[in-house]
Parts: C-alpha cells; structure tokens; sequence
C-alpha cells in the first residue's frame, strides 16, 4: 500500500511539474482571464435581455453585458484549462510512454493527471469568480465557483484526449478555441438567437452555462445541471483514459515484438578455395 502511495505521489509530482514549467499558461490565468471577462463587461451594452432560464423556468431580465460577462468567465477558462493539460499531455507523452514501457503503472499516470486537472480547475475556478465579483455582485458566488469549476473539468480533459489523438500543436489549439467559441456563443442570447433552442442541451458547457446563469442572477439552486456539466466530463474522461491506454498499450506491444523478434542472422557466405 506505502509503495503505491509513493507511485501516485510521484506521478503526480511530475505532472504539477510540468503544469508549473508552462508560463504561457500562467500569463493566461493572470492577464487575458480578468482582460477578457471586464472588457467584455465594458464593451458590451448594459440593455436588459429576457431570458428563459430552463433550469429554473424563471424569466430573467439581466444586464446584457453581465450576462456577457459570465459568458466570457466561462470561456476564459474552457480555454486555459484545454490549453493547459493540452500542453502538458502534448509534450509529456513521450514520457509518459517510457514511464509506461518501464512498468510504472499506468492507472497512477492517469490518476495524477486528474489531480494535476482537478487542482488548475479549482485554482482558475476561484480567480475568475473574484474577477466578475469585482464588475458586480452575482446572487450565489459558490454556485458560480462550482459552474467554472465543472467546465474547468470538462475541457481539461478535452485538451488531454486532443494532446493524445492530434498530431500537431496546431491542429489542438485550432481544436480547442473553435469548441470553446462556438459552444458557448450558440448559448449566449446576446450574440446568438439560437440561445433557446434544443440543440444546446447536448453542448459540452449547457450544464455549467445554465449553473452559471441561475448564479448570476437568481436565488434557485440548481445543483442538478453541475450533475449535468459532470456528466459531460465523465464521458470525456472515459474517452480520454482509452486514449491513454490506447497509446500506451500499441508502444508496449510494438517494443515486445521488436524485441522478441530480434535481428535477422546474417546469411553464411561460402568460404573461398584455398
């Protein structure tokens, strides 16, 4: 028990290793986060907008560009979270792969990238809450916590089945802003007048835009959608750790081969004549 302990402690200790070597990734968290989030604030008009909130079946009228605000929060950090495990599945997974080869056990691999995932979600969670804090006082602050958190989760593990499957660093930052942007500008009312319709309900963020929302603006807990935004990551996750093991395994079994079958003997030549 003490020397699995030890693994995960280890596995886990590499992974907030190489999130602490990304400082693109903390330029991000401190400087385009709250950029984006009170310049969409500022920049949008503070019209009302009706909005038929489904989780609580509440017609809210909130401030346009608040509701704008907690659309740009979520974006925010959809993107840092996906950029962030990304970079780290993208660049470690070589090492992850020789870890693997050399008999470390992959479910402590997989376990200390969920908590490397787990903790930056909480972490950026937190700070853009205190950002929309400062621009105005949402109704029930811990539910929008656990809304960014939940979508923090979400794309995390998003970015780690992107950084698995896609060849390129191009092709995975292409991949996460387009499912950020066009998830959650489908569900914004402001900038969209599909924000109602029935397709949003199967976007990656509707659990935790629909949390976000009733937190912003209404006294109804809706605890169930964070289960929604969850259930979302469940899924993802599944994917993801397939993936893992996936690529782990078909370097494993590819070495063995190469290894069993081994160089081919050289072909006797006939001794010359004397």
């Amino acid at each position: 028990m003490r020397e699995q302990v030890v693994l995960l402690v280890t596995a886990t200790r590499y992974t907030l290793v190489e999130h602490t070597r990304n400082r693109f990734a903390a330029v991000l968290i401190a400087v385009f986060l709250p950029l984006w989030t009170l310049l969409a604030y500022v920049s949008m008009p503070d019209k009302p907008v009706q909005l038929r909130l489904r989780a609580t079946g509440e017609l809210l009228v909130p401030r346009g560009n608040e509701l704008t605000a907690v659309s740009g929060a979520l974006n925010a950090v959809t993107l840092i979270t996906a950029f962030l495990m990304f970079a780290a599945t993208f660049s470690g997974g070589m090492f992850d792969r020789r870890l693997a080869m050399a008999g470390f056990p992959r479910p402590h691999l997989i376990a200390a990238k969920l908590a490397g995932l787990t903790l930056a979600s909480a972490l950026v969670a937190a700070y853009a809450t205190g950002v929309i804090c400062l621009a105005w006082a949402p109704h029930q602050p811990l539910l929008l916590a656990g809304a960014l958190f939940s979508a923090g989760l979400t794309y995390g593990i998003l970015g780690i089945g992107f950084g698995a499957l896609l060849r390129k660093e191009v092709e995975g930052m292409f991949a996460i802003v387009m499912t950020s942007v066009v998830d959650l500008a489908l569900q914004n009312p402001v900038i969209s007048s599909s924000a109602d319709s029935a397709i949003t309900r199967y976007l990656p963020s509707y659990g935790a835009m629909q949390a976000a929302t009733a937190a912003a603006y209404s006294r109804t807990a809706v605890p169930g959608y964070l289960l929604v935004e969850l259930s979302w990551f469940a899924a993802a996750a599944l994917l993801g750790l397939l993936t893992f093991q996936w690529r782990t395994r078909s370097t494993l079994s590819s070495t063995r081969h190469a290894r069993g079958r081994g160089p081919r003997p050289a072909e006797r030549q006939p001794l010359p004549d004397h």
